[in-house]
C-alpha cells in the first residue's frame, strides 16, 4: 500500500504545534508496519543546516498559479526510514516564520497545487492521499474538481485530518480563479463555499473520503456549535465519515530511562532518579529546594485555549492558601506573560515563568514535577498530558477532547485513576481540583505512588493509533 502524507510542517524540519510531531511520528511507525508512506511538506528556508546538507535535488517544473507560471522544485531526504519530499519555491517558502503571511492563501495554494503535479511527475501514485489541517485541505478538492482527468488519479482515496477546527483557511472567493484556477463551480455548500467566502477546511470535509480527528471525544466534540467553529453543521452532514483517532507520543524521544536532556533517569520500579529531577529542576528555577512541597508544573502556548485565564485567575489565592510551588514555561498573549511575570516577581521561591520556548526544560519540567497542569478551554488531543504521564507527573485536566480520553480521573473510593479533572470550565472547579489532588499527595502517599505507577504503565505510543489509520486506508482500498 502507497500513502502520500501531506503537511505543513513536520519535525525535526520545521514544528509549531502538535501537528509537527503527529507528521514526524505516524509516518515513521506506519514505515514499521510495513507501509510505503511518504511525506510532501514545504520547504521552508528555516530547515536545519545539518537535513540542507543532506538533501537531494530530484525534479523541477513550472505550476500555474492562476495567471502565474511558478517555478516548483522537489527535494528530497530519508530519515527513520520515511522518504520526505520538499516543494521549493523560495518566493513563498523564504519567510521568518511558517505561517501568519498576508499571502497564506497562495502560498498553501501553490502548495496544494504542487503536490497534486508532483504525484505523476515523480512517479509516486498513492493508493491514499492524507492530508492535515487547512493547509493541505484544497488537495482532495483539486483532485476531484481540477484533476479528476488524469487517469491514474481516479483511483486515490483521500483522507483529512483535523488537529484543530479553530483554523479553516477562510479568504475571498476570487482565488478560485486567481490561484487555483478552477472556476466557481465548487463555490456552493457542499463544496468550498462558507457564506460569502471560500473555506479551505471545509472542501477538505465535503471532498475527502474519510475525516479522522486526533481524539474520539473531539470527533464528537466538533459536531457541535460550542466547538465546530462554524463547521458543526457540515461536519453533522459528513458525520458518517468521521472517526476519532487518538494521538501517541514518540516514545524513543520521551523515555525517563534515556532522555538525555535530563540529569538523572527513572523508572517505574525505581522513582529515585524522578526525585532527584525535581530538585535539580527547583535549583533551576530557583524555587526553594525541598523534596516535600508539591511541584506544580505547565508547558504551552500562553493562550485562552490552553485555559490560563483560570490560572492566572487563582494563582494568588492557591499560593496563599497552600504551600506549593508552580511553575510555567511559554509564551503567548502578552497579559499571560506579564501576569507570570508579576507573581514570580512576588513569590521568587514558590512561583517560577520562564517565558520562553525551551524544549530541554520543557522535558524536565514533564519529569521533574508531581502535578501538570493542563486546564485547556477545548484540546482536540494533546500531547503533553501524555508526555507527563509517560514521566510519572500526574496531570491536572480540564474533561474536554482529548485529555478527557487521555487521563483516568482519580477515583477516591477504588484508588484507581491516573490524573484530576474538572467539567466546569471554571477557576472555581480548577482551584478545588488542585486542592484535591495536594490532598491526596499529602496524605495518601500509597495511593499517590499507586497512581505514579500506573500513569507510567499507560501505552501511548503510536503502535495502536498506527494500526487505526492502517485500518481506515485499508478499508478505504478494498471498496
Amino acid at each position: 500500500m502507497k500513502i502520500l502524507f501531506a503537511a505543513s510542517e513536520a519535525a525535526p524540519f520545521f514544528k509549531t504545534g502538535g501537528l509537527g510531531d503527529v507528521a514526524y511520528a505516524l509516518p515513521k511507525e506506519l514505515v514499521k508496519q510495513g507501509v510505503d508512506i511518504r511525506v510532501v511538506l514545504p520547504y521552508y528556508s528555516t530547515m536545519p543546516a545539518k537535513y540542507k546538507a543532506d538533501i537531494k535535488e530530484l525534479i523541477h517544473f513550472r505550476v500555474q498559479v492562476g495567471w502565474k507560471s511558478m517555478y516548483c522544485g522537489i527535494k528530497t531526504l530519508e530519515l527513520d526510514g520515511v522518504t520526505y519530499y520538499f516543494i521549493d519555491n523560495q518566493a513563498y517558502f523564504d519567510r521568518p516564520s511558517l505561517y501568519g503571511q498576508m499571502d497564506d492563501a497562495e502560498r498553501f495554494g501553490f502548495f496544494s497545487l504542487a503536490i497534486c503535479e508532483m504525484m505523476e511527475k515523480i512517479d509516486f501514485i498513492p493508493d491514499v492521499v492524507h492530508v492535515n489541517d487547512w493547509h493541505t485541505a484544497m488537495v482532495p478538492v483539486l483532485l476531484v474538481d481540477k484533476y479528476h482527468w488524469i487517469q491514474a488519479y481516479q483511483s486515490i482515496r483521500k483522507v483529512i485530518t483535523i488537529h484543530n477546527i479553530r483554523f479553516q483557511g477562510v479568504y475571498d472567493p476570487s482565488i478560485l480563479t486567481s490561484i487555483f484556477g478552477t472556476g466557481m463551480n465548487i463555490y456552493h455548500e457542499a463544496g468550498v463555499k462558507y457564506y460569502e467566502n471560500v473555506n479551505f477546511m471545509k472542501g477538505g470535509i465535503n471532498f475527502s473520503d474519510v475525516v479522522t480527528t486526533v481524539s474520539p471525544s473531539y470527533a464528537n466534540e466538533i459536531q457541535t456549535q460550542e466547538f465546530g467553529e462554524g463547521l458543526e453543521g457540515t461536519l453533522r452532514y459528513n458525520s458518517w465519515k468521521i472517526k476519532g483517532i487518538i494521538n501517541g507520543i514518540d516514545y524513543d524521544v520521551n523515555d525517563p530511562e534515556t532522555d538525555p536532556k535530563l540529569e538523572y533517569h527513572f523508572s517505574a520500579d525505581d522513582l529515585t532518579g524522578k526525585a532527584k529531577n525535581k530538585a535539580a529542576l527547583q535549583e533551576r528555577l530557583g524555587l526553594e529546594v525541598n523534596p516535600d512541597i508539591p511541584l506544580i508544573t505547565s508547558v504551552g502556548r500562553l493562550t485562552d485555549q490552553k485555559g490560563y485565564q483560570l490560572v492566572q485567575e487563582k494563582t494568588e489565592e492557591l499560593l496563599n492558601a497552600r504551600d506549593v510551588q508552580v511553575a510555567i514555561l511559554g509564551t503567548g498573549e502578552a497579559e499571560y506573560e506579564n501576569s507570570f511575570r508579576y507573581f514570580a516577581a512576588k513569590y521568587p521561591d514558590r512561583f517560577a515563568a520562564v517565558i520562553d520556548f525551551d524544549i530541554s526544560l520543557a522535558q524536565q519540567m514533564y519529569a521533574g514535577a508531581d502535578l501538570f497542569l493542563m486546564p485547556s478551554a477545548f484540546e482536540p488531543c494533546g500531547l503533553s498530558q501524555m508526555i507527563s504521564l509517560r514521566y510519572g507527573t500526574l496531570p491536572i485536566v480540564h474533561e474536554t477532547g482529548g485529555l478527557k480520553d487521555t487521563v483516568v480521573p482519580y477515583n477516591a473510593y477504588t484508588g484507581e485513576g491516573t490524573g484530576f479533572t474538572f467539567m466546569d470550565f471554571s477557576g472555581y472547579a480548577l482551584l478545588g481540583t488542585i486542592y484535591r489532588a495536594l490532598d491526596v499527595y499529602e496524605n495518601q502517599p500509597k495511593a499517590w505512588a499507586e497512581m505514579v505507577r500506573e500513569a507510567m504503565s499507560r501505552d501511548f505510543s503510536w503502535e495502536e493509533p498506527a494500526k487505526d489509520y492502517l485500518d481506515v486506508y485499508q478499508s478505504l482500498v478494498n471498496e
